[in-house]
């Protein structure tokens, strides 16, 4: 948890994160390294020097750092797993939802744990779905509509077996549909990770919230535009966060402009672990103001309330989070953990 210099406690929940093994032991062709590569970049280009981790750790950093990184040293109080299948460059999967279950199983308080589907998988796959959503109490489910899955390449929220997936992710309580849909990740192709699918869905599933991880990031413009006439469309700023400290001028237009068109009720705290760790996004993410110009040119507001609403708040209502009663039982597994 995060504290004020005023003293006033900030819940925190991690609307972003992953616990993978991109070893060259579990990559199954040349496409799992190109895809762990890719992600190796991103860590080194917005980290800062301090922050960077050996290629080793990043690649299998395990659960024992994990909850280190975002418990102890980062100022998470709870987060969300969102699953990474990629079983064509993967042996075991790159990142699933019954290997993120291990560790909830473990910490039942600190993790909410988000399921998958691919529509690919038509009518075999629903029956697996409902399965899943069952053994796992599922409140969410995170898609990645660039994934490779033999000789597709994509498929898009407008599919219609996508479709009939939303309908039944709807039948089923399962009201959060996180989707990437930001920067490509080699090998993925580009164009697939487009946001021009998202009103359709959202405007054809309304029982549903779409939660657009990266803001859209490049196509910032496009995705405003969209989750401003959308009022189930929301913004993820995994991967936007980390501009904060190497660019903070592109972070500010890109902050404002959500601001502007979404407004704070509808964004989304994310570190996209283990790509960065939230210890110094949050650090600086609260002590960032925005520029006097761009406040007065949008009108967006970034105050305490504001940042409140975006790291913790947002996520506990789309998911349900009694946070008075969470920090009750975080209390009460902290006095277990120092009597044992």
């Amino acid at each position: 948890m995060f504290t004020t210099a005023s003293g006033e406690e900030v819940f925190i929940i991690d609307g972003h994160v992953h616990n993978w093994d991109g070893r060259k032991i579990n990559q199954k062709n040349v496409h799992g390294e190109q895809f762990i590569n890719c992600f190796y970049a991103y860590h080194s280009f917005l980290s800062p020097k301090e922050k960077l981790w050996t290629r080793e750790k990043f690649e299998r950093y395990g659960a024992d750092q994990l909850y280190r990184d975002l418990f102890v040293d980062g100022y998470d109080d709870m987060a969300i797993f969102q699953p990474t299948y990629l079983t064509d460059f993967y042996v075991d999967g790159f990142n699933t939802t019954e290997q993120n279950a291990l560790l909830k199983a473990q910490h039942p308080n600190r993790f909410i744990v988000n399921g998958a589907f691919d529509p690919r998988d038509e009518e075999a796959g629903l029956a697996k779905f409902e399965e899943l959503v069952a053994t796992h109490k599922l409140k969410g489910v995170k898609l990645y509509t660039a994934e490779w899955k033999g000789a597709s390449r994509g498929y898009k929220l407008s599919d219609p077996w996508t479709e009939k997936y939303l309908a039944l992710a709807e039948k089923l309580g399962v009201r959060n549909i996180h989707v990437h849909k930001g920067p490509t990740i080699l090998p993925l192709d580009r164009d697939a990770f487009d946001v021009a699918d998202v009103d359709i869905a959202a405007t054809n599933f309304q029982g549903l919230n779409f939660i657009i991880e990266h803001c859209g990031l490049p196509r910032l413009d496009d995705f405003c535009w969209t989750a401003t006439q959308e009022t189930n469309v929301y913004g993820g700023l995994a991967v936007a966060l980390p501009f904060i400290r190497k660019q903070p001028k592109y972070f500010a237009h890109v902050i404002s402009q959500l601001l502007m068109w979404l407004g704070p009720d509808k964004l989304l705290y994310g570190s996209d672990y283990g790509i960065w760790t939230p210890d110094w996004l949050i650090e600086d993410f609260m002590a960032f103001e925005l520029p006097a110009d761009i406040g007065a040119e949008t009108g967006a507001v970034l105050d305490l309330e504001a940042k409140k609403k975006i790291l913790g708040l947002n996520a506990a209502r789309l998911y349900g989070v009694d946070i008075a009663a969470q920090k009750r039982l975080l209390r009460a597994d902290e006095v277990v953990a120092v009597a044992a």
